[in-house]
């Protein structure tokens, strides 16, 4: 049956299960919007096409599914670099399809040409500039494999714009179903091997004071239950690194929660002195790590990840094991069946642990009456007052970490949020990906003005296309994570950092974009607000509450620091302290 490229193109995206995208019409992928009107796939209009990557990136997160992004030539090409590196990060699976200037004329300097390909070739797991109409089928079908198998990742598609357009003699082809894909070189190792595994459970039963560090590559290998056996298992506690979390129950007995720059202090400390490191689908990321010379000096490491070039990558380990993060613990769990064990002794440990929980945990200081809203008092009143499974995104910078330390996840694929790339404008678009994805499950983004004045826009999309986001808006009137640094490190010298808690008018903003909106400024009004918000469904809801930018994010390891010299809130003894 002969068809139009435009039409295979969709038609192929109908045979991958796609059943929502988001994107941006123009000119050199406008013939593949035409037969959108006839598909069943939603299509979101976004505002911008940053947007609409942030957007498949939240959807991606919250379901496990590939995220697609369908945008056209040229700068909106390049306004979609920042998710695709984003994604490509944190290993989140998406599908970008770009349009192309016709075929003939690459390499022209045509309007609104630009190398989509070239630009994009270190941000993308991998990518194809189709040739050929025929190509359209096969590619998309690989285009898909390539971004859910192995390490998930981002796969750009462009796309001429004369092998799509119907009037156009390049774009006809016999339509046929894929039925396999031939990537020579391209084979995705899930089983670890059994010699490493069985070397992995020899150092495990070896070890007095071992941590399961579990990363990332967790969630995206919906390893959770898996996770939650082998700690049981072997009574080994866990920490969840930041892109970890929900991975582990945080009210589990096991659980440390987060380690890394501002993770508790238990966590960060039961890393730096362990005897064993099981890494599992994590990455030794420098953020983590603190100085890596300084890193864990006594720690034998088990490192499983899917990716080949992550192990040895930033440290050795005695056991290198390559494969799919649920597969090799359960592999693990097999083998310790076999031999009867369960584990070490490791009961001295625990009471270490126990000891630095009691005298370090969480802490701030709340706010006298008169004074501006402590921000992780509106997290815990977010975290008290919502459902247990409600899923959070957040932006980049302080209200982050505040999130991060002070919700309690007991869910996985609950907690959505730009990690490596740091990407500040992530939460608003992520949290309507993630709620059109599951649209019966409650979605807060947690923000901070900086962000929210990046990618705020988006809340008109959400309008429109009827997606109730609920937004926590942390107006401290400042970038709040630069400040912190500058106080702390640079002498109190405020450079170029300094907001406004009036400018713009955020509660009028949010609701010229059609979401109900309030400010909320003292301790009693915020716990009402936030049920007020959860029982409106039928548009989105901003909170506008007014933060001290005097706070700061503690525990902190400064740059350059090794995790040894962690710094805990003011209130507390300082470790090490006389």
């Amino acid at each position: 049956m002969k068809i139009d490229g435009g039409r295979a193109l969709i038609r192929s995206l109908e045979a991958e299960g796609v059943e929502v995208m988001f994107g941006l019409p123009g000119g050199a992928i406008l013939p593949v919007y035409d037969p959108i009107i006839d598909s069943s796939i939603r299509h979101i209009l976004v505002r911008h096409e940053q947007g609409a990557g942030h957007m498949a990136e939240g959807y991606a997160h919250a379901t496990g599914r590939p995220g697609v992004v369908m945008v056209t030539s040229g700068p909106a090409a390049t306004n979609v670099v920042t998710p695709l590196c984003d994604a490509y990060l944190d290993s989140v699976p998406l599908v970008c399809i770009t349009g192309q200037v016709p075929y003939a004329a690459i390499g022209t300097d045509a309007f609104q040409e630009c190398d989509t390909t070239g630009i994009t070739m270190s941000v993308t797991k991998h990518n194809f500039l189709v040739s050929e109409a025929a190509d359209i089928p096969q590619v998309i079908h690989d285009a898909f494999h390539i971004a859910t198998t192995g390490r998930p990742g981002p796969v750009l598609v462009d796309i001429p714009k004369d092998i799509v357009d119907p009037n156009n003699p390049n774009s006809a082809l016999d339509w046929y179903e894929p039925t396999g894909h031939a990537l020579p070189g391209y084979h995705p190792q899930l089983d670890g091997d059994p010699a490493d595994v069985a070397a992995a459970v020899d150092l495990l039963l070896a070890s007095e004071r071992p941590v399961i560090y579990a990363g990332g590559g967790i969630l995206k290998a919906r390893a959770a239950e898996s996770l939650r056996e082998f700690a049981e298992l072997t009574n080994i506690h866990v920490v969840t690194t930041l892109m970890a979390r929900g991975a582990f129950p945080d009210d589990h007995a096991l659980a440390l929660g987060m380690p890394g720059m501002h993770g508790n202090y238990t966590a960060v400390t039961a890393m730096q002195e362990a005897d064993l490191l099981i890494a599992l689908g994590s990455r030794f990321d420098d953020r983590v790590t603190g100085k890596v010379d300084g890193f864990a000096p006594d720690a034998k490491i088990i490192h499983v990840d899917i990716d080949p070039a992550e192990l040895g990558k930033v440290r050795l380990a005695q056991a290198a094991i390559t494969g799919d993060a649920k597969r090799v613990i359960d592999q693990l769990i097999a083998e310790l069946r076999r031999r009867g064990e369960s584990g070490a002794d490791t009961s001295a440990w625990k009471a270490k642990l126990s000891g630095w929980q009691e005298r370090y945990p969480l802490t701030y200081e709340q706010s006298e009456p008169g004074e501006l809203l402590k921000p992780q008092y509106v997290v815990e009143q977010l975290r008290d007052h919502s459902p247990e499974d409600t899923i959070m995104t957040s932006g980049v910078g302080q209200h982050q970490m505040f999130a991060s330390q002070y919700w309690t996840f007991r869910h996985p694929y609950t907690w959505v949020n730009s990690g490596g790339l740091g990407t500040m404008g992530f939460s608003i678009p992520a949290a309507i990906g993630a709620k059109v994805g599951m649209p019966d499950r409650t979605v807060w983004s947690i923000d901070g003005d900086g962000c929210f004045q990046m990618t705020a826009q988006e809340l008109v999309t959400a309008s429109m296309e009827k997606i109730p986001i609920k937004v926590a808006l942390l107006n401290n009137a400042y970038l709040g994570m630069v400040r912190q640094w500058q106080e702390m490190f640079y002498e109190e010298r405020f450079s170029e950092v300094h907001l406004s808690h009036d400018l713009p008018d955020y509660v009028g903003w949010a609701k010229s974009m059609g979401c109900e909106a309030l400010r909320v400024e003292s301790p009693e009004e915020v716990a009402p607000a936030i049920e007020k918000a959860n029982d409106i469904n039928d548009r989105p809801v901003v909170l506008e509450f007014r933060t001290d930018p005097r706070e700061k994010v503690f525990p902190m390891v400064a740059s350059g620091q090794t995790n040894s010299e962690i710094m805990v809130h003011p209130s507390q003894d300082q470790p090490g302290a006389s």
